[in-house]
């Protein structure tokens, strides 16, 4: 993990090994998310890898244990709850529970030698059922039933086509350069409207929404320093400087 101002990057960093995750990584990995969690000058929290592949999702050996899906779905979770935004910056193939990981973050943006495949029927595996939920809400039934049942591989033009992909470049310098400008821009959105709605959008597309928390929400940033700074800089014409409170 690194902190550059406002942005945070975690990397992976096994590429000899496809940047395959073992039990002590996902761990890891939810440590670091706590440590991003509780710095709040943190706005915008990118996923990249080193190498050819993003991620070959779990060791295929130790998928059996009960406790791995477990440990692997409560990753996949706080990932997606995790409060700045997110980022997956996909430099090649990406496979099995990690492309969970990547649905699980916010935004996505991958190069054009990206692919991603999820061989779970074909080594008889049961997708857990947050994963599940992602594949719908986020690519729809159809594209769910290609990728998880039929094990069909796309490529980087057809994620894009079927909204894995946000956007997708050429290759590892612009997605370098298209991730550090987006999430300059991320970062420059007031954090309370941004985290909030993001909250609440990722229930919506649950289906669980709480009103309440909702409304405590919008009525927080109805009354926010930052939305004042925001119609102030509005009318004077210049960029906002928010604070997050």
């Amino acid at each position: 993990l690194s902190i550059q101002g406002p942005v945070a990057t975690l990397r992976l960093n096994r590429p000899e090994l496809a940047n395959r995750l073992e039990v002590e990584d996902l761990k890891t990995v939810q440590q670091l998310l706590a440590q991003v969690n509780s710095n709040q000058d943190i706005r915008v929290l990118r996923i990249t890898a080193t190498g050819r592949h993003f991620c070959s999702g779990f060791d295929a050996r130790k998928i059996s244990g009960d406790d791995a899906g477990t440990l692997f779905e409560a990753t996949a979770q706080a990932l997606e709850q995790v409060r700045p935004l997110t980022i997956a910056a996909i430099n090649g193939g990406i496979y099995g529970g990690a492309t969970d990981l990547a649905l699980a973050c916010d935004f996505r943006v991958g190069v054009q030698s990206a692919n991603m495949f999820v061989p779970v029927a074909e080594i008889g595996l049961h997708f857990y059922g947050s994963g599940l939920e992602r594949y719908v809400s986020r690519l729809g039934l159809t594209v769910a039933k290609r990728v998880l049942l039929a094990g069909e591989r796309l490529d980087a033009s057809q994620m894009l086509s079927c909204g894995f992909l946000d956007k997708m470049v050429v290759d590892m310098q612009e997605l370098q350069a298209e991730v550090d400008r987006f999430s300059s821009h991320l970062a420059s959105m007031a954090p309370l409207a941004v985290q909030g709605m993001k909250r609440h959008l990722n229930s919506f597309a649950r289906g669980a929404l709480d009103m309440n928390t909702l409304k405590d929400d919008i009525r927080r940033v109805q009354t926010s320093a930052d939305l004042l700074e925001g119609v102030k800089a509005k009318a004077e014409k210049r960029k906002p400087v928010f604070i997050g409170a």
